[in-house]
């Protein structure tokens, strides 16, 4: 089945490895909360495009859950508020997407970024903002979801991986695919290597489909 946005056909958005910076989107800009658990390397791609004017957006909090995330640094260079909700102090996942919704909400969050958030999320969550959440995933799915999907690729000898952004549903690495970006598998490529050239990736479809979502938003509001 097809899915849309914007007027693209998402299932046909493959892109090379080389694609075109994103535009400056006008119009009112784009309100996400980002979700992270460790690094934070496409948080801080995100509020670079921000800070370059190649988004029209505003990362209005960044959640995290690992008390010693190091995305918590890059934040605060962007001066944007964080807010630790650590998963061990909850019971239940529920628990956690319950708080994790309260806060995006008094944030007046439009639409949520994962970027690197280890955790399964549940239908609180994905109830709260349907349709509503991206996902980025270091393969080209429907091949090798879940956490090991660089390591898959390898083990599987494919010759092409790649990374994906999609719309998040409550199975894993799942929901409609917004953009996709292929990365070729070296002969002598580790997991290390071969993810490295996939974050390169990463970053710029991530932008891309933050930068669909704008002009999404953007013409319903304030249709031509």
């Amino acid at each position: 089945m097809n899915v849309t946005l914007t007027g693209i056909d998402a299932t046909s958005c493959l892109i090379s490895p080389t694609i075109p910076s994103p535009s400056f989107i006008p119009g009112e800009a784009l309100k996400i909360g980002v979700l992270a658990s460790g690094s934070g390397t496409n948080f801080e791609a995100i509020a670079q495009a921000i800070q370059n004017q190649q988004l029209n957006a505003k990362i209005q909090v960044l959640i995290y859950n690992n008390p010693d995330a190091k995305v918590v640094e890059r934040a605060q260079r962007f001066g944007v508020k964080t807010i630790l909700l650590n998963h061990r102090h909850y019971k239940k996942r529920e628990d956690l997407d319950q708080a994790i919704v309260k806060t995006l909400k008094e944030h007046d969050v439009d639409w949520v970024v994962f970027a690197g958030w280890m955790r399964i999320v549940t239908p609180v969550l994905v109830d709260a903002f349907p349709q509503k959440i991206i996902n980025l995933h270091p393969s080209l799915l429907p091949s090798f979801p879940g956490i090991h999907g660089v390591e898959q690729a390898l083990d599987a000898k494919v010759k092409i991986t790649g990374c994906t952004v999609h719309l998040v549903e409550v199975e894993v690495d799942s929901g409609p695919i917004l953009m996709q970006a292929a990365v070729p598998i070296l002969p002598h490529d580790t997991p290390e290597t071969l993810h490295a050239r996939i974050q390169v990736q990463e970053h710029k479809i991530l932008i891309g489909a933050i930068s669909l979502v704008t002009q999404q938003q953007n013409q319903t509001q304030f249709p031509s």
